[in-house]
C-alpha cells in the first residue's frame, strides 16, 4: 500500500478524522481540490456534544476565548439551554474557515499530510485495498490505500463513484446568505415573516452580520453561483432596507434538500459528514454532527489498520451513526417546516411554543438539538450510563496509568487525549487492575475518585467504567469476568493471546 488511510476532503470532518487517526498511529494522506482554505464562514458554532469531543482531544484552548450561551431555538422557537448540568450550552461566533484552522493545525501537529489542489477523480475497490485517481497541478496519479474515506461534501465526488445509494427529498425552498459588513443591520435572530417570505439577520463581530433570505415559492434548482446582488435585491424585496452598498464578504445559497446514504461503507469505502447526509442548516448540526462522524469513526478504523480490531468493529460505525444521520433529518426537516413555513404552519408554531414551556419537552429538544441524548447499543447491562457519552467530571486520581502511585487531580476529558480505551477503578480494585493489564496497549487503567460531581451523577451504582476512545461507556463494573467480555468486544485480543 501506498498509504493506509486516504481522506478525500479536507473540511471539518476530514481534518477531525485525519487527527483521529494519527492518535491511532496511522498513516493518513488527506486530498483536497481547492488550492487554498476556504475563507467562507458556513458554521458559526459548536453544540455541547463537540465541546465534549473537542475537549478530549485537548482542543478547545485553540480556540481562545469561546464564550457560551444558553440560549436556542428549534425551528425559530425558544429554547433554554439552562446548564442544570453544567454541559447544556453551546457557542456561536466560531465561524468554519477558523474551525478548520485550528484543526488543520493539529492535524499538522501530528503528521498529516494534505495536498490541496488534488482532486480525487476515480477509485477502485477490489476488495483488498482501493486504487485511487487523482488529478493535481502536475497532471494524474494513482495509488494504492488500505481504506478511503469520502469527507468531501454534499457533492461527495466518492459517493457517486463508489454508488452510494442516497435517497432522501428534494429542495422545496432556496434561501439566500451572505455575511455583509458596512450596513446597520437590525438582528432578527428568529427570523421576520412576511406574505412573501422570511429574513434572518445575526451580528457576526463588528460591522458584519449574516444575512438570509427566503422567498416562497422559488424552489431550489440553482446552476449558478450566488452574486450578492441577488442577495440584496431579495432582502430590498421583503424588508424595503438597501443593503447594496455593504461590502459582502461572501454570498452562498442552500436548500431544505434532505438525503441520507442507506449505508456509511461500502466495502473498504466509508463516508462522513455531509456526504453521507444533506439536509436544511437548521440549528447549525451540521458541522457538529460532521465532526462527530468522524471521532466515532476514527479510532475504528485506526484498530482495523492496527490489526487489533474486533470482528465487526468497523461495522458498528454504520450502525450507530446512521440512526444519528436519521434524526438529524427528522429534526432539521421538522425545523424546516416551523421556520419556513407560511401562515398555515403558525397554529404549529402556537402549539410547539406552549409545549417547549414544559421542561421535559424543553430537555427532549435540547438533546436532540445538542446531540447530548446519544446512546449507542454497546452490550448488556443496566447501568444508566452505559452507551452514553462520559460527562467531563474531575477526578482526583490515586494511581496514574502507569501504576506509579503518583496521586492528583484530572478530568475524563484529558484522560481521553491520547485517543485510547480508558478504565475508570473507582474502588481500587486490584483484580480489575489485573483483568486490564492485557490490553495496556490500547486501554490506559487510573485508580481514582471523582471530585465535585454534577447533579447527575453517571458513576452512581458502579465501582469502575471502562470508556472506549470516544468516550462513551461500555462497561461498569464491579464484575472482572464481564469486564473481560467488554475487553474482548471492543479493543480486541489482549498482548497474550488469552
Amino acid at each position: 500500500m501506498d498509504v493506509s488511510v486516504v481522506v478525500a476532503g479536507a473540511g471539518p470532518a476530514g481534518l477531525m478524522l485525519a487527527g483521529e487517526l494519527r492518535l491511532a498511529g496511522v498513516e493518513v494522506l488527506v486530498l483536497d481540490r481547492l488550492a487554498e482554505p476556504t475563507a467562507e464562514s458556513r458554521g458559526m458554532g459548536f453544540t455541547a456534544r463537540t465541546m465534549e469531543v473537542l475537549r478530549q482531544r485537548g482542543l478547545m484552548h485553540r480556540f481562545g476565548g469561546v464564550t457560551t450561551s444558553i440560549a436556542g431555538h428549534f425551528g425559530s422557537l425558544p429554547l433554554d439551554f439552562t446548564p442544570d448540568d453544567g454541559i447544556h450550552a453551546s457557542v456561536s461566533g466560531v465561524p468554519q474557515n477558523y474551525t478548520e484552522s485550528v484543526l488543520g493545525a493539529w492535524a499538522a501537529d501530528l503528521g498529516v499530510t494534505v495536498r490541496r489542489g488534488h482532486e480525487l477523480i476515480g477509485l477502485t475497490d477490489d476488495g483488498d485495498g482501493v486504487e485511487v485517481e487523482i488529478r493535481g497541478p502536475g497532471g494524474t496519479e494513482r495509488l494504492r490505500t488500505s481504506y478511503l474515506v469520502g469527507c468531501d461534501g454534499g457533492r461527495s465526488t466518492v459517493r457517486r463513484l463508489a454508488g452510494f445509494d442516497f435517497p432522501g427529498t428534494d429542495a422545496t425552498v432556496e434561501l439566500l446568505l451572505a455575511d455583509v459588513s458596512g450596513c446597520d443591520i437590525r438582528p432578527r435572530f428568529t427570523g421576520d415573516r412576511t406574505e412573501a417570505g422570511i429574513v434572518l439577520s445575526a451580528p457576526l463581530g463588528p460591522d458584519v452580520s449574516r444575512v438570509v433570505v427566503c422567498e416562497y415559492g422559488v424552489p431550489g434548482r440553482r446552476t449558478e453561483p450566488v452574486s450578492f446582488d441577488e442577495v440584496a435585491a431579495a432582502w430590498l424585496r421583503l424588508t424595503g432596507e438597501d443593503i447594496s452598498h455593504g461590502t459582502p464578504r461572501w454570498a452562498s445559497s442552500f436548500t431544505d434538500a434532505a438525503r441520507l446514504v442507506t449505508a456509511y461503507r461500502r466495502g473498504r469505502v466509508l463516508l462522513a459528514g455531509d456526504a453521507a447526509h444533506v439536509h436544511l442548516p437548521a440549528g447549525g448540526q451540521g458541522m457538529n454532527v460532521s465532526i462527530q462522524d468522524s471521532v466515532n469513526l476514527g479510532w475504528k478504523l485506526g484498530a482495523v489498520v492496527n490489526g487489533w480490531a474486533p470482528e465487526g468493529l468497523l461495522d458498528s460505525y454504520h450502525s450507530e451513526r446512521f440512526p444519528v444521520g436519521q434524526q438529524l433529518l427528522t429534526q432539521t426537516r421538522a425545523q424546516g417546516l416551523l421556520f419556513f413555513g407560511g401562515r398555515e404552519m403558525q397554529p404549529l408554531r402556537d402549539v410547539m411554543t406552549d409545549l417547549i414551556r414544559f421542561d421535559d419537552v424543553n430537555r427532549h429538544l435540547i438533546g436532540k438539538a445538542s446531540g447530548l441524548d446519544i446512546r449507542y447499543d454497546v452490550g448488556p447491562g443496566d447501568h444508566p450510563a452505559l452507551g452514553l457519552r462520559m460527562p467531563d467530571i474531575e477526578l482526583i486520581t490515586t494511581r496514574d496509568t502507569t501504576g506509579a502511585g503518583r496521586p492528583g487531580k484530572t478530568t475524563v476529558a484529558q484522560l481521553l487525549h491520547g485517543a485510547r480505551g480508558v478504565l475508570i477503578d473507582l474502588a481500587d480494585d486490584a483484580a480489575l487492575r489485573r483483568t486490564a493489564a492485557g490490553w495496556s496497549d490500547r486501554v490506559d487503567v487510573v485508580t481514582a475518585a471523582p471530585h465535585d460531581l454534577p447533579p447527575y451523577d453517571p458513576f452512581a451504582g458502579t465501582a469502575a467504567v471502562l470508556l472506549r476512545p470516544d468516550g462513551h461507556v461500555v462497561w461498569t463494573g464491579p464484575g472482572a469476568g464481564e469486564l473481560t467480555t467488554a475487553l474482548n468486544g471492543w479493543f480486541g485480543t489482549p498482548r497474550n493471546g488469552s
